[in-house]
């Protein structure tokens, strides 16, 4: 027994010690973690309790040139609820239980007043004092839940937890929602002037301090080191509202009589490059209606057709390789390059036009023939205009998305051929936005000089402007003054006898080009039924202060011509700024008046540029004859045809002696001319039988 006992104490013994020295151990380890890691460990225990969380500033507003809010921080709260606070107790909680729930219920309709009291409860049994009852609470609800039960005895005693944060609105809902811009959350990107100026706009952000609740979430708690946020700047735009509501309410209406795919219409200052207005719609078949959801006005490339003619005038003006009197052999209004044909809509007159007539008359085939005969052995001396204008390059603007043009060039083989030059010269083969080809025709409006164009004007903080943009010289001078005054004439000319003569009744002048172009599908060529419509211009023409773009894809309803798809929206566009603005109005009211010359007797293209070169203004009723007269017709000259009888001598009375020369040898007799300037007599009288060979007598002026 004694062996045993010992054995026993030894074993007591020894457990005795293991767990002594377990005990220790652990006081060791304790005053270890105490002492050594104590702080460490404090420190990261209250970093899981407590945390400091972002505060949003409040984002800045976006105004209109007017001051108007195109897009605004509005508030919204998320209403939580301290359930199981100490100073609800449970005979008014359950007492006011029912009246909550039900008022709840018929302020946000998402739940029962069941469910709501269902929710409520729970949580209380739960312990939950940060339970969420409410997202995006609008500030109208939030003054009504204010004075539900419980709620009404504020956040202590009734357990009101408010949290606020903002929303982005649009207060003229869609109003160019795409170029004002709006944020794409799952890729947590702003797009428009949103994102172009997204540093300004989002302020800085504060912090406050959190501490983590039993059941994970986070409340606020009050802290000295809080930091409020610093609210963003807002931004003045060069957005006219009123233009712009006009210029979306034109595009829509035109884009549904026409069943048109997509369109665009932009507005600008023609002085300082302001946008005025911008409108994109295109077609949602979800829908069935138009929205604005993409920025085809800067980020869609397109082959402007027709409207790329002026660029081929200004490089034919300027390296002087015609003249607007010089003429053109049209034919059938056909003519072959290579292997391809190239086309009129129609023949014009007997195929034999001046260069004038082809631009006004849109002749592809007479500006084509004219670009071929002129730069096919030196392409680059085309290309070099093009480069010179600085059509190759994006306009760089702030609003990001910009579409980079596509011109082609002779050094790529790839892609230049024999019938690439014909075909660019009347808009083919290259690809540009509608407000970079705007941008060129609001130059030729601005006196040559090219600006940048701007949907920003200033940026302000507190009603104050820290900053403000101003206008910036893209190109000094787009070509010489002479070329200039041409291509003025010319776009006039397009108004006042062209294709664009349907604008010619307007109380103002208007200046422009119209374009219809096929769109080209990459795999299958051009479609013949998906149709570009254009009609880019200025106003008023001699004192310009405003130009505009239209663009309408794809017209179904059996019209695609720029002249009755898109003339309609700029007519509708300007008129309405004529009649709404006062400096223009007082233009209106007081035409400028003309000394008109007496009666002029010539040939109808040499009195159509003296006319055009002195701005003598021409009635929109003139005839288009080879031979005329001209009279007065109010403020403007009349052309009136002057009949030639084959075998009758011509009345000569009035004529310049290279013109009576030109008729009185066209009949086969001899002029005799004495004295210099207009024909005042002719031997002969007018109406008598012509003879060849007889000589005629014509006295000059002087």
């Amino acid at each position: 027994m004694t062996g045993s006992r010992k054995e026993i104490l030894k074993r007591v013994y020894l457990t005795y010690l293991i767990i002594l020295l377990i005990g220790i151990a652990i006081v060791g380890k304790v005053i270890y973690i105490q002492v050594a890691e104590g702080h460490r460990l404090m420190k990261k225990a209250a970093q899981r309790e407590l945390r400091y969380f972002s505060i949003e500033a409040n984002r800045g507003n976006i105004l209109s040139m007017d001051g108007s809010l195109m897009a605004t921080s509005v508030p919204i709260f998320e209403i939580r609820m301290d359930v199981s606070s100490p100073h609800i107790s449970n005979y008014f909680f359950e007492s006011n239980l029912d009246s909550l729930a039900y008022e709840l219920s018929r302020l946000f309709k998402d739940r029962s007043k069941y469910e709501y009291r269902s929710l409520l409860m729970r949580a209380r049994k739960k312990g939950n004092r940060y339970l969420r009852v409410k997202r995006k609470v609008t500030y109208e609800e939030l003054k009504k839940l204010r004075k539900f039960p419980i709620f009404r005895r504020g956040k202590y005693k009734g357990g009101l937890i408010i949290r606020s944060k903002t929303k982005r609105e649009m207060p003229y809902g869609n109003l160019a929602k795409r170029t004002i811009g709006y944020e794409i959350k799952r890729e947590n990107l702003f797009v428009g002037i949103e994102g172009a100026y997204s540093e300004f706009l989002k302020g800085t952000e504060g912090r406050q301090l959190h501490r983590k609740l039993s059941h994970g979430d986070w409340k606020p708690v009050h802290n000295e080191n809080q930091i409020e946020p610093e609210n963003g700047k807002d931004l003045v735009t060069t957005i006219d509202i009123n233009i712009q509501d006009v210029a979306e309410h034109a595009l829509y209406k035109n884009l549904v009589k026409h069943n048109a795919t997509q369109g665009c219409a932009i507005v600008m200052e023609t002085a300082t490059g302001y946008v005025k207005a911008i409108a994109n719609l295109s077609y949602n078949q979800e829908t069935s209606d138009y929205e604005e959801v993409y920025n085809y006005a800067i980020a869609e490339k397109v082959e402007p057709g027709s409207t790329f003619k002026l660029v081929s005038m200004i490089a034919l003006l300027e390296d002087g390789k015609v003249g607007l009197n010089d003429s053109i052999d049209t034919g059938d209004g056909w003519a072959m390059f290579y292997n391809r044909t190239m086309k009129d809509v129609k023949k014009v007159r007997d195929g034999k036009i001046s260069a004038r007539e082809a631009f006004e008359k849109s002749s592809n085939v007479g500006i084509s023939k004219l670009m071929h005969g002129s730069y096919k052995e030196d392409p680059d001396g085309f290309i070099k205009h093009i480069q010179a204008l600085r059509l190759d390059e994006p306009l760089g603007i702030e609003v990001l998305g910009e579409a980079i043009p596509f011109i082609k060039t002779p050094d790529n083989r790839d892609s230049w051929y024999g019938t690439t030059l014909p075909w660019m010269s009347i808009g083919y083969e290259i690809l540009l936005t509608p407000l970079q080809l705007l941008t060129l025709y609001n130059a030729v409006a601005n006196g040559g000089k090219m600006v940048k164009p701007l949907f920003v004007k200033e940026i302000q903080q507190s009603g104050k402007t820290i900053k403000t943009y101003k206008p910036s010289i893209r190109v000094k001078k787009i070509c010489s003054a002479t070329t200039l005054d041409s291509i003025q004439s010319l776009l006039k000319g397009v108004v006042e006898r062209g294709t664009g003569k349907s604008l010619n009744n307007a109380p103002y002048r208007i200046a422009g080009k119209t374009g219809t172009a096929q769109v080209a599908d990459a795999n299958r060529g051009y479609d013949q039924k998906i149709y570009n419509a254009s009609f880019v211009g200025y106003f008023p023409a001699d004192a310009p202060e405003y130009s505009c773009i239209v663009v309408i894809n794809n017209p179904k309803e059996g019209y695609y011509y720029g002249s009755s798809v898109a003339i309609p929206v700029f007519r509708e566009i300007s008129d309405n700024i004529y009649a709404t603005t006062y400096r223009l109005a007082r233009k209106m009211e007081e035409p400028e008046k003309h000394t008109l010359p007496g009666m002029i007797i010539g040939k109808h293209e040499d009195i159509d540029f003296l006319c055009h070169s002195l701005n003598i203004p021409i009635d929109s009723a003139s005839y288009h004859t080879p031979w005329i007269v001209t009279k007065q017709n109010g403020q403007a000259l009349q052309f009136l045809p002057r009949i030639e009888r084959k075998t009758r001598v011509p009345n000569l009375l009035g004529m310049t002696a290279r013109d009576a020369v030109y008729l009185i040898e066209k009949k086969g007799m001899q002029a005799v001319v004495e004295g210099r300037g207009f024909v005042v007599s002719q031997s002969m009288k007018a109406g008598t039988q012509a003879k060849k060979g007889k000589a005629i007598t014509i006295k000059l002026s002087t």
